[in-house]
């Protein structure tokens, strides 16, 4: 079993959660660059968010695995941006609690980006706005979504990527199952 990150270490250690700094894109990528290890939780309502954010976790990610593991779906697909907006809501108000610190990446739900990148840009813009989200997540890491997440990008959207087990694409992949685990493969 990994055991956690540097980040509920640094909390530990005497930091307050209320006391960090807010995490940003660009603070992730200064932490990769100094091989901090940077530590990622599921959060998609307000008791789970204000426990990652006590903890001192870097990232908050209100996933689409929601579905699953509160609304009874038998996978994500049928989770909708609007179901995704009000869990991201409650976990923003739950990281706002302890200082607000981790960044919030909210999962763009299956259909919300896949048609077009104008159409995934109205949906980032509405887990920024609407759901409270500092980024989104996007599964996949094909030419299309790669045009996509540039657009996003371009539009001053923070866009984490995905691409391990990917459960959007269960109807293709014929399950659950692991995609990308050689570069090559995830290209």
């Amino acid at each position: 079993m990994r055991r956690a990150a540097a980040a509920p270490v640094r909390a530990l250690s005497g930091e307050t959660a209320a006391a960090r700094r807010k995490v940003t894109a660009m603070g992730l990528l200064r932490m990769k660059r100094l091989g901090e290890k940077i530590c990622m939780v599921t959060a998609h309502d307000y008791p789970s968010a204000a426990h990652v954010g006590a903890a001192g976790v870097d990232v908050a990610l209100c996933g689409d695995s929601l579905g699953m593991v509160a609304l009874g779906y038998a996978d994500t697909r049928p989770v909708t941006l609007d179901e995704m907006l009000h869990h991201c809501r409650a976990a923003r108000r739950g990281l706002g609690a302890v200082g607000d610190a981790p960044l919030l990446v909210m999962d763009l739900p299956f259909g919300a980006y896949e048609e077009s990148p104008a159409v995934a840009l109205r949906a980032a813009h509405r887990a920024v706005k609407e759901g409270g989200a500092d980024g989104v997540k996007v599964e996949g890491g094909s030419p299309r979504v790669a045009a996509t997440v540039e657009t996003l990008v371009d539009a001053g959207v923070a866009v984490m990527g995905h691409v391990g087990l990917t459960p959007q694409a269960v109807a293709v992949t014929g399950g659950f199952r692991a995609q990308g685990r050689t570069a090559r493969r995830a290209r």
